[in-house]
């Protein structure tokens, strides 16, 4: 049988079949994949998969074309940087609302000084918005006459009837006339954000209501205004946000008790002036509050505590970020609300994970599915405390936080690849006493038993401690160098089906930085994972271009890398890397001081997808090829290039 000499083309599968195919690829290598062919292409932009997409980009002549091939989309949601009174800014707005109009459903304008007059004329021609982001916007707010006009407020009125979400955060000139006039525009708000904004939450006790609670003042956004916004949509407003404000005790009861309000998220974030009795009214009249954030609020103690795990039975999302005064009281009893998944701990010094094994440990059918646990310098919690919530929270926890929790060792590393295998976020920055053993899920025979230490019974002395040759003093844990990884200890790591950090397999985000016992033996080894986007390796001073490239190779979905500060780091190693890491975002190589032009040079050669590039303090780079990497990489927004070519040991 003769065999023919054309080519025949295999079919081209049905685009149902394609989109199906490509449901089962991240974004990042979907978008690789689109860049296929024509049919793969269409396939990546089925709807099912633009649904959080946001387009982002600056106010240039060159995001004009950009906003004509968005015209293809059914819909969008954009994120529009540096407007300005320019004739560029006002094309490009125009271009917005004639192209795109009542496709965007999502629209933000950061760090921009847009005109009333441009925006006017855009926002009428945004039918189908759902949320609005102007937070920053001083520009437009300060003059106070921002919808003064019948007309314009109706204009904008009838293309905002379904905005869902509002943010005018970071406001200094919001008023309470241009907020009724901006608010009564959104009759159907379920989301506000007022965080950071100048409100006069003064309270008069002698009237029982908030000061010029009879007069009209146009200056600044009272309590008053508020309050009736909260009455007319309390049957949508569902979240809101006074984070970074003057908001008093008194000014939150008054929120609280709005009659018939229901809050599901309440954000109070460093809202210093509030005190326990606060939250003890604010979960009265707000039980089924789902999220709240009562996060560097500095007066609050275990007592709100007390009051959330007793009265939100609801809750999700909590944070108590930098409440310094809160302890272990009270904790327990949080631990057992059936829904709470997310929980912020960080910075609470008094912490030590105790009476959140304790009230993990009540039952297992009334256990808090934790998903997020942040326990970011809590300096208290130690190995026990991290083995019982390892093995309590098994394959539910998808992130934990623990970076600068000093007293966390190996152990703990050990417990974390064993019981919590679905971690997608893993930080342990700072985390000095964790060494290449507990990576490589190699214990020293020496560390193997886990003891209760809750109890302090002093320091053990001997009999030659002292000044003068009697007493010997205990050795401190720093002063003790880690046994360093022989290559028989990695040949027993390939053999063993042990708990190393390898097993960590769908992590994310992974933050090592500080570990300052890792060398290249268990980086090289350990750092092998294919869905990893954000990685931290910075203050290493015993890794080497090993590791990079190790890490090239077998992180190729890496969108940010840290390296700062790490001496073994050369050239070599970048061009070793470079290649494989087409997707780098963000790099920091800041204080590298054996990097080059060299590696600059292979940055913009194969990495042309950076947006942020940090290579200050790095005395072995010029001035001049810092500045090619704005002309040679098109999506470069930050480059960090203090003290670059500097002679640094005059500097200290």
């Amino acid at each position: 049988m003769e065999e023919s000499d054309e080519e025949t083309e295999a079919p081209e599968l049905p685009l149902e079949i394609l989109v199906y195919i490509l449901s089962f690829l991240h974004a990042a290598d979907r978008k690789e994949a689109s860049l296929v062919c024509r049919s793969w292409y269409n396939a990546s932009q089925d709807q099912s998969y633009q649904r959080k997409v946001t387009f982002s980009f600056p106010a240039s002549a060159a995001s004009l074309e950009l906003v004509r091939g968005l015209s293809r989309k059914s819909r969008c949601s954009l994120r529009i940087s540096q407007l300005d009174g320019f004739s560029v800014s006002r094309s490009l707005l125009l271009e917005v609302g004639l192209r795109l109009g009542p496709k965007v459903e999502s629209l933000a304008l950061p760090g921009s000084s847009v005109t009333e007059a441009s925006l006017l004329g855009l926002l009428p021609c945004l039918t189908s918005l759902r949320r609005l982001d102007l937070r920053g916007l001083d520009s437009l707010f300060m003059s106070g006459a921002f919808l003064s006009r019948e007309e314009h407020r109706r204009q904008v009125g009838s293309a905002l009837c379904g905005l869902e979400e509002l943010d005018l955060s970071d406001l200094r000139y919001l008023s309470d006339l241009t907020f009724t006039r901006l608010t009564g525009c959104t009759p159907r708000l379920r989301r506000l954000s007022l965080a950071g904004c100048h409100i006069a939450f003064e309270f008069d006790p002698y009237r029982g209501c908030p000061v010029g609670a009879g007069e009209d003042s146009s200056a600044l956004l009272s309590l008053r205004n508020l309050k009736r916004l909260l009455t007319q949509q309390k049957s949508t407003l569902v979240a809101l946000d006074l984070s970074r404000t003057s908001i008093t005790p008194e000014s939150l009861r008054a929120i609280a008790q709005v009659q018939d309000l229901k809050l599901e998220e309440l954000f109070l974030q460093g809202c210093k002036e509030l005190t326990d009795y606060s939250v003890e009214i604010l979960v009265k009249h707000q039980p089924g509050l789902l999220q709240l954030d009562i996060s560097e609020c500095m007066e609050l103690t275990s007592r709100s505590v007390e009051a959330v795990a007793r009265g939100l039975k609801s809750l999700s999302h909590l944070s108590l970020s930098h409440d310094w005064r809160i302890t272990e009281k009270g904790l327990a009893d949080l631990l057992v609300l059936p829904g709470l998944k997310v929980l912020d701990l960080s910075q609470c010094l008094n912490i030590s994970g105790a009476e959140i094994v304790s009230g993990l440990k009540r039952s297992s059918t009334s256990r808090a599915p934790l998903e997020t646990l942040n326990f970011r310098s809590c300096t208290y919690i130690k190995d026990l405390a991290v083995f019982s919530l390892a093995q309590l929270l098994g394959s539910r926890l998808r992130e934990l936080d623990l970076t600068s929790c000093v007293n966390v060792t190996d152990l703990s590393v050990c417990a974390i690849a064993t019981y919590l295998q679905r971690l997608l976020v893993l930080r342990l920055g700072w985390c000095k006493e964790v060494t290449d053993w507990g990576l490589l899920g190699l214990l020293q025979d020496a560390e193997c038993e886990l003891h209760n230490d809750t109890g302090d019974n002093g320091p053990r002395f001997t009999r030659t401690f002292g000044n003068m040759g009697f007493f010997k003093p205990p050795r401190m844990p720093f002063e003790d160098k880690p046994k360093l990884v022989t290559q028989v200890d990695l040949q027993q790591f390939t053999e063993q089906a042990g708990a190393s950090l390898l097993a960590l397999r769908r992590l994310q985000e992974l933050d090592l930085s500080a570990c300052m016992k890792l060398t290249d033996s268990s980086v090289t080894q350990v750092v092998k994972y294919p869905d990893l986007q954000r990685l931290a390796l910075s203050m290493l001073p015993d890794i080497t271009d090993a590791s990079l490239e190790s890490v090239g190779r077998h992180c190729r979905g890496l969108t940010s890398l840290t390296l700062s500060h790490c001496p073994g780091i050369t050239d070599r190693g970048v061009a070793q890397a470079a290649p494989h890491l087409q997707r780098l975002q963000h790099l920091h190589l800041s204080g590298c001081s054996n990097i080059t032009d060299r590696s600059l040079q292979l940055l913009m050669q194969h990495c042309k997808r950076l947006k942020t590039v940090d290579v200050s303090r790095c005395k072995n780079v010029s001035m001049a090829t810092v500045e090619l990497l704005h002309a040679n990489l098109p999506f470069l927004e930050n480059v960090h290039y203090k003290l670059v070519g500097a002679d640094l040991s005059l500097t200290d």
